[in-house]
């Protein structure tokens, strides 16, 4: 599966840009299997000319794309100067998820898991003068500063956040001014302040950052309940071990919360091994999901399966934390898992993303255009307003993962304790979060979540 529609014109325009902190982490949110449907890269023949690429990707889209069947007949390959440009004209006005990098970005986030940078996500607050820290990856050089989630930068290179905002607003700096380009020995000075109020100051240096997908883990005790908690990034190859990790720390937990607030999806596979590790006695043998494709392919059923999954909870009720940010395969746990047990989500709706890819290599690019839908085991998968919440509630960052302050923990710990959502919890009153929230960098115009979150990932 897959985030929202990268626009390719004006992607490919900002590559320099945003090539090591935002493309490769593009394919993360991809809840394709990781398989190519095409011929291996020929880099040097005709097929690989510009005119070449393009009569590829309009030769796959007639053949694979879920809506082959209302694409311009009209189109002329050789009049586009890239498939980037080619697949904008391509796309049905309601695919906001199809794109195009390059192998070289997939093969950096998606396989081997990693990017160049500090190591952390932010989000702006403009309205208060600092940036707030969402999340921070294990080992990198923000981690090792001491940084953490619910931290908020108050000056960078001694100048205040305040005054980097106006510069920036006024055009006299941009991020990479803020935070340096992606180069080795590319340093900030960095002064961060605690929820407790206190300030510290680090000199951080950019370098590889292996990003791990289980950012926390934790046993609860809720009334009488032993509540297992653990907050999942992305769907990547990497996350089979880390499941396994978590699972294991959360043997015999009465309850499960499973935090997938900022999750863009990933692959579906990996969705299929955390559900079914889950509520294996529920789901064995049961239908995940079945993809739908277009009328050149048959529609294909996918049974629930462990894959390497191997501790198994077997719960009867799974709570699920989301927003806006929760896409794709993030949707899928849910979607496929409510047929057979109760699955409560605490949050705001998903950002709606029912359909998929399965990536096609043209030569030294890789093609993610829709391919397929998918429908639960009860047929239901038209969630292209996103999936609903039981609770709502705002993701306000107020201290590292796992508070019990935090809005989204704190409903579902309300929920576990009393079979309801909290009076200040009604669905009705529900406020999308980041209203607040401005990307530094954002020539590019986008709704897309996943493209959100990661062009603040540095």
């Amino acid at each position: 599966m897959c985030a929202s529609k990268v626009n390719s014109k004006r992607f490919s325009s900002q590559r320099k840009l945003l090539v090591a902190a935002t493309l490769p982490l593009v394919l993360a949110a991809c809840g394709s299997e990781d398989v190519f449907e095409g011929e291996p890269p020929l880099i040097n023949n005709n097929q690989c000319s510009i005119a070449g690429q393009n009569q590829q990707l309009l030769d796959f889209m007639d053949d694979r794309y879920l809506w082959n069947d209302e694409i311009n007949t009209n189109v002329n390959p050789d009049s586009y100067g890239s498939v980037f440009e080619l697949l904008d004209d391509l796309v049905v006005p309601r695919d906001r998820f199809s794109f195009i990098i390059t192998e070289e970005e997939y093969q950096a986030r998606y396989i081997d898991a990693e990017f160049f940078g500090f190591g952390f996500g932010i989000r702006d607050r403009t309205d208060l003068g600092v940036i707030e820290v969402r999340y921070v990856y294990d080992n990198s050089a923000a981690a090792q500063a001491g940084i953490r989630r619910g931290d908020v930068i108050t000056e960078i290179e001694g100048i205040p956040m305040e005054t980097w905002y106006q510069r920036i607003e006024n055009g006299e700096a941009s991020t990479v001014d803020l935070f340096g380009d992606n180069s080795d020995g590319v340093e900030r000075e960095i002064t961060y302040r605690k929820p407790d109020g206190q300030l510290f100051t680090e000199r951080l240096e950019k370098s590889t950052v292996e990003t791990n997908t289980v950012m926390a883990t934790e046993r609860l005790q809720i009334d009488d309940k032993e509540v297992g908690y653990f907050v999942f990034d992305t769907f990547i190859n990497r996350a089979e071990v880390d499941l396994n990790n978590a699972y294991d720390a959360l043997i015999g937990v009465d309850e499960l919360i499973i935090d997938l607030r900022y999750n863009g999806g990933g692959l579906v596979r990996v969705a299929n091994q955390l559900a079914s590790q889950a509520a294996w006695n529920n789901v064995e043998n049961e239908v995940f999901l079945t993809y739908q494709y277009n009328d050149n392919y048959e529609d294909q059923v996918t049974f629930f399966d462990l894959g390497p999954g191997i501790e198994r909870l077997n719960l009867d009720r799974v709570y699920v934390l989301t927003t806006n940010a929760s896409c794709s395969s993030s949707e899928l746990v849910i979607n496929s898992l409510s047929p057979f047990v109760e699955v409560v989500t605490i949050g705001a709706p998903t950002c709606g993303k029912p359909v998929g890819q399965q990536p096609r290599d043209i030569c030294d690019k890789v093609v993610f255009a829709i391919t397929f839908q998918t429908v639960n085991a009860e047929g239901f998968g038209n969630y292209f307003d996103g999936l609903p919440v039981t609770c709502a509630a705002e993701d306000v960052i107020v201290g590292d993962w796992g508070d019990p302050a935090d809005p989204l923990l704190a409903e579902a710990s309300y929920h576990i304790a009393n079979g309801q959502c909290s009076a200040a919890a009604s669905v009705s009153s529900l406020q999308v979060e980041e209203t607040d929230a401005r990307v530094l960098s954002a020539p590019v115009k986008s709704n897309n979540p996943l493209l959100e979150k990661w062009r603040n990932e540095f």
